[in-house]
This record gives structure tokens, sequence and C-alpha cells, in this order.
């Protein structure tokens, strides 16, 4: 998303990381400084319940607000980004958790990062989603994936057989712990500790990495992201992740579609902020 279609931004909605009501405060700081700038602050109604507040609820705020701002940590923003993702709208990560590689405003940067924002001295980039189109004998299951979408074992004394195709045509077959479709942020979680490699966040491509392959030939790759890839097992039954929030059983009946999400995954940043610097602060790139 360029500086032209930048969102102005008068209400925003705010959303706290589960089970964390210590971040009230936060929130109050937060909403105090959006308020001193005349936008309107939102809540969540979960995150309202914890916190002993009223909010509203997620769908609508979707519809409501011009940016979503999340108040945790990457899972956080994971799952924000992953549940707007039809909305279509964009999201703000302030920082309160660990590793903040996603969510990298830090919470004493957001007086000064408002009021930038207030002025137009912000941007908003384009991040891939994968859509995955669940079939199984009970009907059809949609989902939406920041990270990943993961096909594994149901079990550690297991392994996974699990057949790829891309469009009409066979793919690959797999053999081993199982397998991960990722997008290009994603690239830096599962898929790297699994040894696929890492993209450039707003790389049009995705990854498909194996886990374990029982075989000496099997080896990650990077497919544009035109192409559609479906799954399916010969076990008799398997586990879906998405992004690591997400668990569905899958059958060797059943068989996932994935491709690349028409829409993005939009991210709000600092205009100074640089993917190679969070790389080298957040994984230690090049020490």
């Amino acid at each position: 998303m360029n500086e032209n279609s930048l969102p102005t931004v008068n209400t925003v909605g705010i959303i706290l990381r589960p089970a964390s009501p210590e971040l009230k405060e936060l929130f109050y700081r937060v909403k105090n400084v959006f308020e001193s700038h005349a936008v309107e602050v939102l809540l969540d109604s979960m995150s309202a319940g914890m916190i002993g507040l009223h909010g509203q609820d997620f769908e609508w705020l979707c519809k409501k607000c011009d940016i979503l701002v999340t108040l945790g940590g990457d899972g956080t923003l994971i799952s924000v980004v992953r549940r707007s993702a039809p909305s279509q709208i964009p999201v703000l990560g302030i920082h309160a958790g660990r590793l903040g590689f996603l969510a990298d405003l830090h919470p004493d940067e957001i007086e000064s990062f408002v009021e930038k924002m207030m002025q137009g001295q912000f941007r908003v980039d384009d991040r891939l989603l994968l859509e995955g189109e669940i079939l199984t004998k009970d009907g059809t299951k949609k989902v939406y994936a920041f990270n990943d979408i993961v096909i594994t074992r149901p079990s550690i004394s297991k392994m996974i057989h699990v057949e790829a195709r891309v469009g009409a045509r066979a793919f690959n077959t797999y053999y081993g712990d199982g397998l991960i479709m990722s997008t290009p942020t994603g690239s830096t979680a599962y898929n790297l500790s699994a040894g696929g490699p890492v993209l450039f966040p707003l790389t049009k491509a995705f990854i498909v990495t194996p886990i374990c392959p029982h075989s000496l030939t099997q080896r990650p790759v990077v497919l544009p992201g035109n192409l559609e890839i479906s799954l399916s097992t010969h076990d008799e039954q398997a586990v879906i992740t998405i992004d690591g929030q997400e668990m569905y059983e899958f059958h060797n009946s059943d068989v996932i579609k994935i491709k690349v999400f028409s829409g993005h995954a939009k991210l709000v940043h600092k205009l100074e902020h640089n993917y190679f610097e969070v790389l080298r602060e957040k994984l230690n790139w090049g020490e």
C-alpha cells in the first residue's frame, strides 16, 4: 500500500492479548493518546470483559474502524490479522510480549508514533496471506493463514504420508513428520526452524517445507503466488494447524486446497521500519 492510499484514522479498535488483565493500564495509556488527537477508541468485547469494561463485537469493529491496534505479542497480532482478513483492515501491533518481531511498536513509542500517524507519516505494508479450503465429507471450511498452514502426524510415534498436487498435476509425495505451507512473513517462524528459506515479507510467493522428511531428496520449494496446491493423506488421521493457533482433524478422505488469498494482510509500520534491522535485532542475523 503506498502513501496515497493510507487510511484516514478517525476510529481505532483495540484488541488485547487474551488472559492478560495486566494490560488494562497500557490500554488506558493508548486510549488516552489516541483520544488526545480526537480519534475515537473502541474495544473488542472479549478484551473488554477481561478488564471489566464494555466492548464491541470483533466483526463490528472491522466494519466500523479505520485500523485495528493489538496490545500483546506477535501471537495476538497474527490472530487479529487472520480473523480480520476478509475486511482488509490495517493492523498496528504494539509490543507487550517477548519477541516483538511483527508487533514492533514499543509502548514508549506510542505518543510519538500516533502524532506522526495523524500527520500521515506512517506506512502500510501489504503482506501475503494463504487461503485454505478444507474439503471433508461433512462440508467445506475456509481458513486464512498469516504465517503458515501445517499438516502433521497425530502422534509422535507415527510418520505421515502426504500427496501434493499443483493444479491437476502430481507435485510430490512426502513421508515424514509433516509439511509446512508458509507465507513470506511466516518464513522466519516454523519454516525457519525446519530448515526452510527466509523470504522478504513482500515477496509474492509461498514456501513448501517438509518436516523431518524420511528421504535424502526432499527439500523446501518456493512456489509463485499464482499456483494452487492440494494436499491429501493416505493415513487414517492427520492434523491441520493454522498459524499454530487453530487445529482441525484431517482424514484420508479429506483434501485441503491452498492458494494465495486475493487480498492482503495490511501491517501498519513506522516510516523508518526496516525488515533487515529487525532480523538482526530479533534473530541475530549476520552474527
